[in-house]
């Protein structure tokens, strides 16, 4: 028996590579999917069986694409219901690969149709789940992604509480928790950096795993704090139930390389988004009028998903030279499938051509606090709730990237704003976005609240109410 983990970063996801005698069985697949096909093929073996978690939210699943590539059975839990052709399992429903068994635990609360993959190893043992977003290391999938007109987010979440006390808790403390997300998926609010853990340190560390727990408490709990999600994450969730263009496609598209006059016809006829996907310098150096930055060197995808509202958006990219193929793949991961090429030569070939540039005011937050002493600025603070909430910059008004889209109206476009996030990568994103938008006094604060902090600049920390 093998289990191999692939771990992709930029998602924070877990897609699992099983085999036993030859047999292959694939759970919650990434969109680009030769990679296991290859992988197949090298060890000899046949992939039988596509394992779905849920219809997951925060990216593309590629169990479409590999079914069609290896004929493989894509199987869903129970309640799922799908476009294409799959088969939609049962409770404790048992699939056999090699000398194993995969055994199916309906598991709803983060979704209706959520399950649990329990493998059953050759001595008839049961030695680990494959929990999906049912069970994290640290947390538990959020219960609002889901939601019907005769449910609501707290039946959701008392479903959940249900199948982690009848399915997963009375499993031994010795079974190995394969989850599919860590920390900094946006599927959880306390996500562990570790990635494979047992049901016995879960029993001891996961706050929703208490055995003391009501329902009613454990409701509360998994519910407090939780934000709203980002806007994409229904739209990907349609996709991985009703199918997509194959990942082949969309990447043949993508990848084109476009001299300047191209990409500029392309930019004014096509009403494409162009989107530069360097390193904040040099984004702040030069860069493409009203272009947009999402660096693909940060959380890349989901800021992609978070910001730009249309999945089927026209996208030009200007990237780092070799990165066009790794970027159409990572906007795919996330269903961003309308790439029309790449600028060919980069920044350099835009100004060899005499092609307009523009760039932006970046200054250190040294340089930040000696102008507070000679003007009276307006701060943006970029960083999300809890970060604002911990400690800002007195006077900072908060001005969260992730809800960018919904607040415009919060803003003035005849006012200057200094404009940070934690370090700088985030508060690029927003200046580039504010500047398309037509705001043009806007200074970026190199190092963000990190370098901050370490002036004399007077902080403000929040205090909840419910303490006063």
């Amino acid at each position: 028996m093998k289990i191999e983990q692939i771990y992709t970063g930029c998602l924070a996801q877990g897609a699992y590579y099983i085999e036993s005698n030859g047999e292959i069985a694939i759970i919650d697949p990434l969109r680009e999917t030769q990679q296991y096909v290859d992988k197949a093929n090298a060890e000899n073996g046949t992939i039988k069986y596509i394992f779905e978690t849920h219809f997951h939210a925060d990216f593309v699943s590629g169990h479409v694409d590999l079914a069609k590539k290896t004929d493989a059975t894509i199987v869903f839990g129970p309640s799922a219901t799908t476009s294409y052709k799959a088969h939609i399992a049962t409770d404790n429903e048992e699939f056999k690969i090699g000398n194993i068994t995969i055994k199916v635990l309906h598991t709803p609360g983060h979704t209706l149709e959520s399950a649990t993959f329990l493998l059953i190893d050759e001595n008839g043992n049961n030695h680990a789940i494959f929990s999906g977003d049912t069970l994290f290391l640290g947390d538990v999938g959020r219960p609002d992604l889901a939601i019907k007109s005769d449910l609501t987010k707290e039946d959701l979440a008392g479903m959940l509480f249900e199948s982690l006390r009848n399915k997963i808790m009375p499993l031994a403390d010795e079974v190995i928790v394969y989850p599919a997300h860590g920390a900094g998926s946006a599927c959880g609010k306390n996500l562990s950096k570790e990635t494979v853990g047992t049901i016995g340190d879960q029993k001891q560390t996961n706050y929703a795993l208490r055995a003391d727990m009501t329902k009613e408490e454990f409701v509360k709990e998994v519910l407090d704090g939780i934000p709203p999600p980002p806007q994409y994450f229904a739209k990907n969730a349609l996709m991985n139930k009703t199918g997509y263009d194959t990942f082949e496609t969309v990447l043949q598209k993508g990848d084109i390389a476009l001299d300047s006059e191209e990409f500029e016809a392309l930019a004014n006829h096509e009403g494409a988004l162009v989107l530069d996907v360097r390193t904040q310098a040099d984004y702040i150096k030069a860069h493409i009028p009203n272009s947009i930055f999402i660096g693909i060197n940060g959380g890349f995808a989901p800021w992609v998903g978070a910001l730009i509202t249309d999945l089927k958006q026209p996208i030009l990219l200007v990237v780092p030279e070799g990165k066009s193929k790794e970027t159409v793949t990572r906007l795919s991961r996330v269903g961003y499938d309308n790439t029309l090429g790449y600028l060919k030569g980069g920044m350099d070939a835009w100004k060899a051509a005499g092609k307009e540039i523009d760039s932006l005011e970046s200054i250190s937050a040294e340089e930040f606090e000696n102008r507070t002493t000679s003007e009276k600025v307006n701060i943006l603070d970029v960083r999300k709730d809890g970060e604002y909430n911990a400690m800002h910059l007195e006077d900072a008004q908060h001005f969260a990237l992730d809800f960018i889209n919904d607040n415009m109206n919060a803003i003035d476009a005849n006012k200057k704003y200094y404009v940070h996030c934690a370090g700088g990568y985030r508060s690029v994103i927003a200046v580039s976005i504010l500047k398309a938008r037509g705001f043009n006094e806007l200074v970026d604060i190199a190092g963000g609240f990190g370098a901050l902090k370490k002036t004399d600049l007077p902080t403000t920390n929040f205090v909840c109410p419910s303490t006063l």
